[in-house]
């Protein structure tokens, strides 16, 4: 299949469209991989586990910050004027520097384990930390390939390698933890019955019981399920590999005869660092903003509690009472207390990124084709990749966000009603709404930062960031020290941050690109019909709970559940009709569905798209 073949089949929605598929089955095989991982190796063993993602995550993501996004820019800017072969030089160069950043991450991650672990997350977390830092390694490597595709805007093999990641990640961790939980068990129980002091040896040390056992054993069981993630990404790698010598990259030989001599490698390199450093300067930023974010909260909570303890007691008086049990509170010790509100937040932000996760799909997306458009200048082509990510967005992040502020209560009660963690419901609830009512903010935020990238104000979004983050601690500093406010005051640093983030990037994409979006059709008609379905599923959850009266102490099948799934599947329904009758859909947004061009041409028929 020729280059332009591919270009044609997979616009930005389609590709936007496999992502979000392959994100989706991602976050269902790790919610498969979790929870009998957890399950397995207990709250302390799953700590072990945690403790290693913990460091991984923001050395990997400081070491690829940009540079994937960097390498699909620029062979978009390639493939767009003709030079092809230049495209392929990205590419080349784009493996040695990714190599280089994946052999630099992982040394820097082997060099900070031992300090990490003596005096943050305990020495018994290393064995996770160095199973998982070859990872560091092979995602830098793969990453390159993963760019190079999306420059040339085919999807299918990032989207196909993130399966295979997870499916990995899921076999064979489950299986590596499991057999040497039952290796250590074993080699316990054998001890036991052959041993006349009433002493084994599990792993090379003595124990004496099964709690000594399992203190040995489960940190082993956390890096055997930490050595699937790093298969994982190995597996992840070979297919990439294979697949870019088997399909090649749709370049045919007329496309390279005809294309001009490539820059050579050393100014390609210091172009891709060029693009890259701002947005790892941003990657910092957020980082940094997320560690003092971590503190400043939980400095100003006490600070609340030290100024007036029983306004944020009375505020929270049910939850905190049936959890900390005031009556036995040294008052002037208000860490306890502190500590509970911290977890409530925690929880509430669980739900944060659930939407974003699968909206960031339509920036990477997005990149290449508003890059290609932006190189040659075809201004009807920016207008519509910048109005389609907008609007589809919306379509996503509306329903989506409102359905689930409308229904915090009911759905948290189905996920930690029956727990320890039920009296906080009512301290998580609201600050799961005013999330949910912010999702589209947050769900714009990386999208319009892609955009800018992709027309080469990289600056932009940096600035935007730092802007955000200096507001944002500000907030915490001032609300969250309020006694009033206390905990809430978070949310509202968090929800200003990606209001500042998203308001100034799309004023600069704007007017940096000279467009004039149809805010009727890219805003105003999605939030309408979002707003009946919000309606919707709380009206028909209210009705169905006085009908069923659901008994939270039962399992997590029962009628509150099935309250639940009918007003949200009732609310979907309304959403979908209210959108054909406000004529909110594009031909383009329903043909990219599974037999999208049948259905389009019968909704078009009845004259139900815009």
């Amino acid at each position: 299949m020729s280059l332009l073949a591919a270009e044609k089949k997979q616009s930005v929605l389609n590709g936007a469209m496999i992502l979000m598929t392959a994100v989706v089955l991602v976050k269902i095989i790790g919610v498969l991989f979790k929870m009998p991982l957890t399950d397995m190796l207990g709250a302390v063993g799953r700590g072990y586990f945690n403790s290693a993602y913990e460091i991984y995550t923001p050395i990997f993501a400081i070491s690829m910050a940009g540079l994937p996004i960097a390498v699909s820019r620029m062979v978009a800017e390639s493939v767009a004027l003709g030079h092809c072969r230049q495209a392929r030089a990205v590419f080349a160069v784009s493996k040695k520097v990714f190599l280089i950043a994946g052999i630099l991450g992982t040394l820097l991650l082997l060099i900070a384990a031992y300090p990490y672990a003596r005096f943050s997350a305990g020495t018994k977390s290393l064995p996770a930390i160095f199973a998982v830092t070859p990872s560091i390694f092979f995602c830098c490597y793969m990453s390159a390939y993963r760019g190079y595709y999306e420059g040339l805007r085919n999807m299918t093999p990032t989207a196909v390698s993130q399966v295979i990641e997870a499916t990995c990640k899921l076999v064979i961790g489950l299986l590596l933890a499991k057999a040497i939980m039952s290796a250590g068990i074993n080699q316990y129980e054998s001890g036991m019955a052959a041993s006349s002091d009433t002493a084994a040896t599990v792993f090379g040390k003595a124990v004496t019981n099964l709690t000594e056992a399992n203190s040995v054993i489960r940190p082993w069981a956390a890096a055997g399920a930490v050595i699937g993630v790093t298969l994982g990404s190995v597996a992840s790698l070979l297919f990439l590999i294979i697949y870019h010598r088997v399909k090649g990259d749709g370049i045919d030989r007329v496309q390279l005869v005809n294309s001009p001599k490539p820059e050579r490698g050393e100014t390609i390199a210091r172009e891709m660092i060029r693009i890259a450093i701002p947005m790892v300067v941003s990657a910092l930023i957020l980082n940094i903003t997320n560690l003092i974010d971590t503190v400043t909260i939980q400095a100003r909570l006490t600070t609340a509690l030290e100024k007036d303890f029983n306004t944020v007691v009375q505020m929270h008086a049910d939850s905190i009472n049936a959890a900390v049990n005031l009556a036995r509170l040294n008052i002037s010790d208000h860490l306890e207390v502190m500590k509970y509100l911290w977890g409530a937040y925690g929880t509430a932000l669980d739900f944060k990124s659930l939407v974003p996760t699968i909206t960031i799909q339509l920036g990477v997306s997005a990149l290449p084709a508003l890059a290609a458009a932006w190189t040659v200048k075809n201004r009807q082509e920016i207008k519509t990749t910048i109005e389609t990510v907008l609007r589809v967005g919306m379509l996503i992040a509306l329903p989506a966000g409102i359905g689930m502020a409308s229904l915090a209560t009911p759905i948290l009660t189905i996920l930690y009603g029956r727990g320890e963690s039920s009296e906080a419901i009512p301290i998580i609830a609201p600050i799961m709404a005013a999330y949910g009512f912010a999702t589209f903010a947050i769900a714009l935020s990386t999208p319009t930062m892609s955009m800018l990238q992709a027309i080469g104000r990289t600056d932009i979004p940096m600035k935007s960031v730092a802007v955000a983050a200096v507001c944002k601690i500000l907030c915490n500093f001032i609300l969250v020290g309020n006694p009033k406010y206390n905990v809430y005051g978070a949310v509202f640093g968090t929800v200003l941050f990606y209001v500042i983030i998203v308001v100034s990037n799309l004023i600069m994409l704007l007017h940096i690109t000279g467009t004039r979006v149809n805010w009727l059709s890219v805003f105003l008609k999605p939030l309408i019909c979002a707003a009946f379905c919000g309606v919707t599923a709380f009206a028909f959850n209210g009705l169905l709970e006085q009908i069923f009266r659901p008994d939270t102490t039962q399992s997590i099948l029962n009628m509150g559940t099935v309250s639940v799934l009918i007003a949200v599947l009732i609310g979907a329904v309304v959403y979908v009709l209210s959108l054909l009758l406000l004529r909110a859909l594009l031909k383009n947004d329903v043909s990219v569905l599974p037999k999208g061009e049948k259905i389009a041409k019968a909704l078009e028929k009845y004259g139900l798209l815009g």
